[in-house]
């Protein structure tokens, strides 16, 4: 490869790195919290050293976004040769809907659950998103956040459809045991004018 083919390549990818970078950044947050910076360095190397295989520039955002998944997942399994499962028991018998009716937390509401949700900001959702395990953590995020299908997040993780189906299945629970948790702790479920 010449220089100025070399030099060619190079910014071609600087154009496409630097369009790319907040959403890819977003992601890896959302994965994998304080590691995000770690985690999107090594995705734009790997893509670096494979942008010849980019045949359609279109594709760019997916091909970027499934090379940080890859890379997320091979960090997994680095980490982890055992992944910790949240049991069916402990996720099934929670109900967000039934908790926020039983204990009533805004009295006089008449939109209740959506009380509820209103009391939660941006960085709340990205704080009850990071204490979830990874395994949960990652098909939440791909598919509610970033909107990839349920197929594509299987192949994209290395999992059975199957599997992936029952993670975001314990996740969603998981997620509004979490939630509700989370408002316990940091007092958001007192009626606005008690606080």
């Amino acid at each position: 490869m010449s220089t100025d083919t070399r030099e060619a390549k190079r910014g071609e990818f600087q154009q496409l790195a630097r369009e790319h970078l907040p959403r890819l950044y977003g992601l890896a947050r959302r994965l994998v919290g304080e590691g995000a910076e770690d985690l999107v360095q090594e995705t734009l190397l790997r893509a670096y050293r494979s942008f010849d295989t980019l045949k359609d520039p279109e594709a760019s955002r997916r091909w970027l976004q499934s090379i940080l998944v890859n890379v997320f997942r091979d960090g997994l399994r680095k980490r982890e040769r055992r992944v910790t499962e949240v049991s069916v028991e402990d996720v099934e018998s929670f109900s967000l809907y039934r908790q926020i009716a039983d204990d009533d937390p805004f009295p006089y509401s008449d939109s209740l659950h959506l009380d509820f949700l209103r009391a939660f900001g941006t960085e709340d959702v990205h704080e009850v998103l990071t204490r979830l395990p990874d395994i949960y953590r990652a098909p939440l995020v791909l598919r509610y956040v970033e909107g990839f299908a349920t197929k594509e997040i299987a192949r994209m993780l290395g999992a059975p459809l199957g599997t992936i189906l029952a993670r975001l299945h314990r996740g969603r629970k998981l997620f509004e045991k979490t939630l509700w948790t989370y408002a316990e702790e940091n007092e958001l479920l007192i009626a606005e004018g008690a606080r």
